[in-house]
């Protein structure tokens, strides 16, 4: 084959295929961009379901979400540290945020240079005083948030 043997060419092939590389890059930059905002997805669904036991004035389920052992009634003796009186006295209806009626999700975080675990934070009974929880990553126990 010489040079005046080559194929014609073909710029209709030349667009496929630049077409393919751009979608490509786009197809990346997408599922990176959701991969960074629903990063804290999971440790905001555990908030989530803990803000709604609250709500639906389930303190047995909330306070087995608040420790990640939903039969915790099985081995109460474990939880000495943070009992479930003392959880229902936080968290119940004389507690500081009173009876949940309505809440939200205002966002999460990682606290700057890391950390174990996620900060969420919620709009509780729309006070202007946003309620912080810490889920841990880890075992996806929950606690008061540190910051």
């Amino acid at each position: 084959m010489t040079l005046l043997d080559a194929q014609q060419y073909d710029p209709s092939q030349d667009r496929r295929r630049r077409i393919r590389v751009i979608s490509i890059i786009v197809l990346f930059a997408v599922i990176g961009g959701l991969a960074w905002y629903y990063h804290n997805w999971p440790e905001e669904r555990i908030a989530d379901q803990f803000f709604q036991a609250l709500q639906d004035k389930n303190y047995d389920a909330a306070y087995g979400i608040w420790m990640h052992d939903p039969d915790w009634k099985q081995h109460a003796a474990k939880f000495t540290q943070y009992p479930f009186n003392d959880f229902y006295r936080d968290w119940g209806p004389g507690g500081e945020w009173g009876l949940i009626k309505s809440y939200r999700i205002y966002g999460s975080a990682t606290p700057k240079g890391g950390g174990s675990g996620v900060v969420v934070e919620m709009i509780v009974n729309e006070r202007a005083e946003h309620a912080r929880v810490w889920v841990e990553r880890s075992d996806k126990t929950i606690s008061f948030s540190p910051i």
